[in-house]
């Protein structure tokens, strides 16, 4: 326990924390922790810290030292995806970010709500018509955590414990899905099972998922586009097999790519889920992301939510309306250990940012994005697949494509390191996740990157595999 108080925290004077500690029949803080931090996980030494700055524009200058250290994606020119993409943010979305009323209203109730639920419900009414269902909620952390609970819910709603998953996935969703559904204070673990992928199309291999699927199957998902960025075109076909085994299907979709391909409703999705983080939120380290969950306005449906969901509804006044929360008996808030899911922590600011970049584009706008990643990331694939050692390894995909060197003889974790000398994020590494894919990078182009961008990493590129 520390000995000398902090400036600004007034019980951290010793003869207040005692007097705390008294009152609470406790001898020390660490006894506070000890029923939920085990005695193994404990550091069993002093932290190894400098000492401390007397001066808070040392402490300043200090910590603005550390962060120089940093690469940012405006100041190096990048390629990297796989699960959190660069895109252009209009500045109106930062602005409605900053306002008070949505930055500060994490929770509570309806006297904090200053516009945020009628937000939230614009929110859902935008992301629901993107991609053509009828029922939202508040965003969770990521796609990963959506799509957990989106397979959880299939679980619960056929009472089957099987769910399919194509071995194209991203491995961290994957991993996310796994432990969603594997519980440890929770009934019902899930089992997961692989379906392999087209090794020329990088598409679901429809055989396989037939000779897989079963009367134990509660659902079978996958993505639109694929986490190695393929556009999955058998979705009536991966449906109609699901629906005849009486399983649900559920789609992970990237939102921008709705622009200009058809909405998982189109195909027969029953759930859909996906990341958010495209629709006009910022990258940071480790954030930025927020997942959603939609589908069908049936009771059975929205019974199963883990979200938080915001309803409108006409008030005594007459042409007012209000907007506040629907079904909450069904959340962990009221049903406590009962429920099931728990409806905790949210990134509803995120969800906020996405309905003002929805709106602010309209459905012009998002086929204009659409159409120009499609266009752009195309044309890098053609320009890199000139170089002597380079091959894009699937021919239909959105705005990520694997970038296969094995001719060139080259380890990509090399060649990044070549590039991010000249100032370049190369693709990511996924020669570790997908080894049947040789050394690939798995290359990102969206709408930030124009063909002087697309040139000068292929020309870069080229000299370093030389």
């Amino acid at each position: 326990m520390a000995k000398n108080p902090h400036p600004y925290i007034p019980n951290s004077v010793p003869e207040a924390r005692a007097e705390m500690l008294r009152a609470v029949g406790a001898e020390s803080t660490d006894q506070l922790y000890a029923e939920m931090i085990p005695e193994r996980l404990l550091l069993k030494r002093r932290m190894n810290l400098p000492e401390a700055f007397l001066a808070e524009q040392d402490l300043k200058r200090h910590v603005s030292d550390i962060l120089s250290k940093d690469r940012s994606t405006e100041d190096t020119l990048s390629f990297l995806g796989g699960g959190c993409w660069n895109h252009f943010i209009p500045q109106v979305c930062d602005e409605i970010a900053r306002r008070g009323e949505f930055l500060t209203a994490y929770a509570g109730g309806y006297y904090s709500d200053l516009g945020r639920f009628q937000a939230n419900w614009e929110f859902q009414s935008l992301i629901c018509e993107l991609v053509g269902m009828e029922v939202s909620g508040i965003p969770t952390y990521d796609w990963g955590s959506a799509a957990g609970n989106a397979v959880r819910m299939a679980s619960r709603l056929t009472g089957r414990r099987e769910i399919l998953v194509p071995a194209g996935m991203s491995p961290a969703r994957l991993a996310i899905m796994t432990n969603f559904g594997n519980p440890t204070e929770m009934p019902g673990a899930l089992k997961i099972t692989k379906i392999a992928y087209d090794k020329k199309t990088g598409t679901l291999d429809l055989k396989e998922m037939r000779r897989k699927i079963s009367e134990a199957s509660a659902c079978v998902y996958f993505e639109n586009p694929s986490y190695l960025g393929i556009i999955e075109d058998q979705g009536d076909e991966i449906a109609a097999i699901a629906h005849k085994a009486g399983a649900e299907v559920v789609v992970g979709v990237d939102p921008i790519s709705l622009g200009i391909l058809s909405p998982p409703s189109d195909y027969g999705a029953d759930i859909v889920c996906g990341e958010v983080q495209p629709l006009g939120v910022h990258m940071t380290a480790g954030g930025g992301l927020a997942g959603f969950i939609a589908s069908r306005d049936e009771e059975k449906y929205v019974a199963e939510y883990p979200l938080r969901l915001i309803s409108v509804t006409d008030t005594v006044e007459e042409g007012e309306r209000g907007f506040g929360q629907a079904a909450y008996e069904r959340t962990s808030y009221m049903a406590r250990e009962k429920a099931k899911d728990w409806v905790g922590t949210t990134t509803a600011l995120h969800g906020v940012i996405a309905a003002v970049y929805m709106s602010l584009l309209g459905p012009q706008g998002m086929r204009d994005v659409g159409e120009a990643i499609l266009q752009k990331s195309h044309y890098a694939a053609a320009k890199l697949s000139e170089i002597d050692g380079v091959e894009v390894r699937f021919p239909g995909f959105f705005t990520e494509f694997p970038l296969c060197i094995d001719a060139s003889g080259k380890k990509v974790a090399r060649v990044n390191k070549a590039l991010l000398r000249k100032g370049i994020f190369g693709g990511k590494d996924i020669s570790e996740e997908f080894p049947e894919l040789g050394q690939s990078a798995l290359t990102c182009v969206t709408e930030v990157h124009d063909k002087a961008d697309i040139d000068r990493f292929a020309e870069e590129l080229e000299a370093i595999l030389r």
